[in-house]
């Protein structure tokens, strides 16, 4: 099967096949001569401007680094090796001995803000991504590969993307090329998915297709396409995994690898993670109590689970004792395609890693690598797609199974709660941050208070675009800070506040201080993270005045953050 898509007044070719599927893109005259242009301006504007000795990017000497981000989606603080987990993630856990682990960085709970954040550096309730505005960007709104530009990055995408306000990935997301994984409920045989704007045929069943391998298949074809025609030039790659967000699908070898490993149970594996995590020197946390009354709103009620799904799947994080030998293994089985998941693109990163090492710009050694989780993972149990088939071989393509509230809760071990919550378990997120020309830090923890809008500041400062200075052109006013400070010393950052909401949950973290609400409750609780991270203890009775200035600088940002979507809109 050929796909050819065809711009005006072509003046070379370009060709890849993947999967039986062979993209050729007819690339403009007009593009190829602005982006010669383009270059040629960059280098007389850079030739002309002397690097200081504390600019980040003098870190890597005279060449940009290379940028990849990494992101997974529904991934729990504790599943990596390297933050206390059992999962194989030799690969990501590599980058972590050689980089930086943050301990307390923060996401915003759910997919498609998190993934605003990034790409913005705003709060999503700042740009309208959440709640999510019907209209574009406006013009006036630059995505991170835009800031790039200016710094002559070429940017890739491969994976998912959901950001609505920016509907194709290369005209208004600002990347070079993308692949763009938009079904979200079929990791086998995609009926959506997009190269560069244009849509790709239906995946059939049989291909060979899986949607973490071919996230990387298609990053490595964009890193080696660079390697042949930009090599001077640094590039930016967003790799955007699907996993292990449900539905759990993975390659049946893959999951044999765990098919036993989980029938101990969700409360015997939480034992040994945070036995591991503190080993680790990761946190002395003791861990938040299992809450079986608390599951996601939208959730199948039990009688649909057991009627649509498995009789013996459960909706509750109940004792794992109390769950008969059937429940058990239903919910064994369910976390070892879970971890499976996060083995496979563990692998798949481990490709990309390898594709890196031999490129220009100084590649492995000058290319800033980070990674993180777009919330923490999932209690929900749902039911979409194709729906599930009872009799297909869970993980399969024919099944649609969810992790639930049980593993979820190990998953996030030690923190409370889930994706969704603002409480720590949805919030919370690992990341790693490597660097070998500029972190000569290797393997060191750091504590600093950070939020995935840093990450956007980080990025552009390590690259060297210019200040963008106080708020112009009616854009709202950034919060974000680069994560620079922290990388030779452990260090906090100077902004205190970390903003949050989603789904009517709320919360305000200043300091060791944090403020938070559910949904439709009025009442504000409040915890100390300095020694009570996992939030068990409430102490907003003993410390009123405290509670009440916080819930008042909470409902402050939330109106200025309102005000600021009215003018994006």
């Amino acid at each position: 099967m050929s796909i050819e898509i065809h711009r005006d007044r072509c003046t070379f070719f370009e060709s890849m096949k993947l999967f039986g599927v062979e993209i050729r893109i007819m690339r403009t005259g007009s593009d190829a001569t602005a982006g010669l242009c383009l270059l040629v301006l960059t280098l007389i504007v850079t030739a002309g401007t002397a690097v200081s000795a504390d600019d980040p990017a003098s870190r890597a000497g005279s060449k940009r680094p290379n940028i990849v981000l990494i992101l997974a989606d529904d991934l729990g603080w504790s599943d990596l090796g390297c933050y206390g987990g059992e999962i194989a993630t030799p690969h990501l856990d590599k980058l972590a001995s050689k980089g930086l682990q943050y301990t307390q960085f923060y996401n915003t709970a759910r997919c498609w803000p998190t993934r605003a954040a990034l790409m913005t550096g705003f709060y999503p309730q700042q740009v309208g991504m959440d709640p999510i505005a019907k209209t574009p960007f406006p013009e006036n709104l630059p995505l991170l590969p835009h800031r790039l530009r200016e710094q002559n990055y070429r940017s890739y995408h491969s994976g998912k993307w959901h950001i609505f306000r920016a509907a194709r990935v290369v005209k208004d997301g600002g990347f070079d090329h993308s692949y763009w994984l938009r079904d979200h409920s079929r990791s086998f045989t995609p009926q959506r998915h997009i190269f560069d704007d244009q849509p790709l045929p239906v995946v059939e069943p049989g291909s060979g297709y899986y949607s973490s391998t071919a996230i990387a298949d298609f990053a490595i074809q964009f890193l080696e396409e660079h390697t042949e025609r930009y090599s001077e030039q640094p590039f930016f790659l967003y790799l955007a995994f699907d996993a292990p967000h449900f539905p759990l699908h993975a390659p049946a070898d893959d999951i044999a690898g765990y098919a036993d490993r989980y029938l101990e149970g969700w409360d015997r594996l939480r034992e040994e993670r945070v036995a591991k995590i503190r080993e680790l020197g990761l946190t002395d946390s003791s861990p938040a109590e299992r809450e079986p009354g608390v599951f996601a709103h939208w959730s199948m009620s039990e009688e649909e689970l057991r009627t649509q799904i498995d009789p013996d799947e459960t909706g509750r994080a109940v004792a794992w004792q109390k769950l008969s030998e059937g429940e058990q293994q239903f919910q064994a089985t369910k976390m070892a395609i879970h971890a499976a998941m996060v083995d496979r693109m563990d692998q798949e990163v481990g490709r990309v890693v390898d594709q890196v090492r031999g490129m220009g710009n100084g590649g492995l050694s000058n290319t800033l690598f980070i990674f993180l989780s777009d919330n923490g993972a999932s209690a929900e149990i749902i039911n979409r797609g194709d729906r599930h088939d009872r009799s297909a071989s869970p993980g399969s393509a024919g099944s649609y199974l969810c992790l639930g509230p049980g593993f979820s809760t190990a998953s996030n071990t030690p923190w409370r709660r889930h994706k969704s919550w603002v409480h720590e378990g949805g919030v919370s997120t690992p990341l790693i941050v490597s660097w070998p020309t500029g972190i000569t830090a290797a393997g060191e923890l750091r504590t600093a208070h950070g939020h995935c809008i840093d990450l956007f500041e980080t990025i552009v400062d390590i690259a060297g675009c210019p200040e963008t200075g106080p708020p112009s052109q009616g854009l709202p006013m950034r919060h974000g800070e680069s994560l620079v400070t922290t990388f030779d010393e452990d260090v906090r950052l100077t902004r205190e506040e970390i903003y949050f909401r989603h789904g009517g949950h709320r919360a305000l973290r200043v300091g060791d201080w944090k403020v938070l609400s559910d949904r439709d409750s009025e009442t504000w609780s409040l915890f100390d993270l300095s020694n009570d991270r996992a939030e068990q203890h409430d102490l907003a009775a003993e410390h009123p005045e405290l509670t009440q200035r916080m819930v008042a600088r909470w409902e402050s940002l939330d109106t200025d953050f309102e005000q600021d979507r009215a003018r994006v809109d």
